[in-house]
């Protein structure tokens, strides 16, 4: 009964927002600082109100309420769902850090946890290696190109992504190949011999995951950059300081709220991605989304998958937080 329960919740919320905006109308009559029912109307302003409820809640919140509520029950065969075995427990929880007999040999689930670690550590290692490689192109885009330049910069930067992103996780993996363009052209230079393992070095998923978020990155530092005054670069300048001062002092603290935006949303996307890291990683890769998606579409166990996606969940909410307070910006800075 506790799962249908979870159902209700979205339905609540909803009310509870319609009910905030009936009760918004009667409340500020000044039209300079109208609520949104009053300037929007009331059936407009109810139509958002339902809108957004069902897109973050039935879409976003719901999911992951069933999923937490999930996570604190047994696996068991779906005759047995409701009945005196389903009870709620630590067992997927448990599973995720001993294994099946950990728990009493204490022994850990060193291939779950490495595999944990690993996409967080290259997540990581993908967010820098995209900031560094994005702000310098977004602040010459921001501060130095002229409109005509800007216009083509932005169309070289959007088109290559109108393809599937499996299709270029496909094409990258086609020019890393043992046999590909890249080993090709080194050879021919007489760079290298032997054939470079690309894929199996992982090069391959730091270049695929990079490249898919390459646009995530550098927009919102485009757009952080781009309010900045130009006035107070030139008065830096003609105060003598270099330009890493410039960057250090004048553009980057102004750029904190992008820079937190374009980390915390590739940090996120690369945890979670699963195309990219089974075509472009190597044979000993193991990465935790494709565990995820081995519980819930391989071996049927609801249960246990929810608990691994919340705990990667958990990880990427820490990263969000740190990251805010690393800069020193609040959430609606950061998303604005």
């Amino acid at each position: 009964m506790n799962r249908q329960l979870i159902f209700l919740v979205p339905v609540l919320v909803i009310a509870v927002f319609a009910a905030m905006a009936v009760m918004e109308r009667g409340h500020q009559t000044d039209p300079a600082t109208r609520g949104f029912v009053q300037r929007n109307g009331a059936l407009l302003a109810m139509v958002f109100v339902f809108a957004v409820g069902f897109w973050t809640l039935l879409l976003i919140t719901l999911p992951y309420l069933y999923m937490f509520q999930e996570s604190f029950h047994p696996t068991l065969w779906p005759k047995d769902r409701g009945g005196p075995k389903d009870m709620l427990t630590l067992e997927q929880y448990r599973f995720f850090l001993f294994g099946n007999n950990g728990w009493e040999t204490g022994t850990l689930n060193t291939n779950h946890i490495r595999a944990f670690a690993g996409t967080i550590l290259v997540s990581l290692a993908v967010t820098i290696i995209n900031l560094v490689l994005c702000y310098p192109l977004a602040y010459y885009m921001a501060q130095v190109a002229p409109p005509a330049r800007l216009r083509l910069l932005m169309l070289g930067l959007i088109l290559p992504y109108w393809v599937n992103e499996i299709l270029r996780a496909f094409a990258l993996r086609i020019l890393l190949a043992s046999e590909g363009m890249f080993n090709s052209v080194l050879k021919a230079t007489g760079l290298i011999h032997t054939s470079i393992d690309f894929l199996g070095a992982d090069v391959g998923l730091y270049v695929g995951l990079s490249y898919a978020y390459l646009l995530i990155m550098i927009f919102p530092l485009y757009n952080a950059i781009e309010s900045l005054d130009r006035n107070q670069v030139e008065a830096a300048r003609d105060l003598g300081a270099p330009w890493w001062m410039i960057h250090r002092d004048v553009v980057i603290p102004h750029a904190k709220p992008g820079i937190a935006a374009g980390c915390t949303l590739v940090f996120m996307l690369s945890a979670g991605a699963l195309a990219a890291p089974q075509f472009l990683g190597g044979p000993s890769t193991l990465w935790f989304t494709s565990i995820v998606y081995d519980f819930f579409f391989q071996s049927f166990n609801w249960a246990r998958g929810s608990a691994y996606a919340l705990i990667l969940l958990l990880a990427c909410i820490l990263f969000v937080m740190a990251v805010l307070r690393l800069f020193k910006v609040t959430l609606g800075q950061a998303i604005r």
